[in-house]
């Protein structure tokens, strides 16, 4: 199944621009390792922004539960990160059914 993530990152007051660094840090070491892997498919970070955008293949919702549960940064600092899913469907298997309900 693939999903678009969206993080948005915060932080508090009492973090410094180091800590969070160390993070992202670690973060990415993660991320890039899962886009070697091919459960991340693709993956940007927004610019000016503590953004990032993920699009990975997962077998299925329970699954992408336990491997944010899992990420570094859902580990060290989750209650100042925000995820947002939405479920993706191929274009192509959509066109197909737009092409197949015009001949009904």
């Amino acid at each position: 199944m693939l999903y678009q993530l969206n993080f948005n990152v915060e932080y508090d007051a009492t973090m410094q621009q180091q800590g969070l660094l160390g993070v992202w840090a670690e973060e990415a070491d993660a991320a890039l390792g899962a886009k070697s892997a091919g459960v991340v498919k693709d993956l940007w970070k927004i610019v000016g922004e503590r953004k990032v955008t993920a699009i990975v293949d997962v077998e299925s919702p329970d699954a992408l539960d336990q491997i944010l549960f899992d990420l570094p940064i859902m580990q060290r600092m989750g209650h100042h990160v925000n995820v947002e899913v939405k479920s993706l469907r191929r274009y192509e298997d959509f066109a197909a059914d737009v092409k197949e309900r015009l001949g009904r």
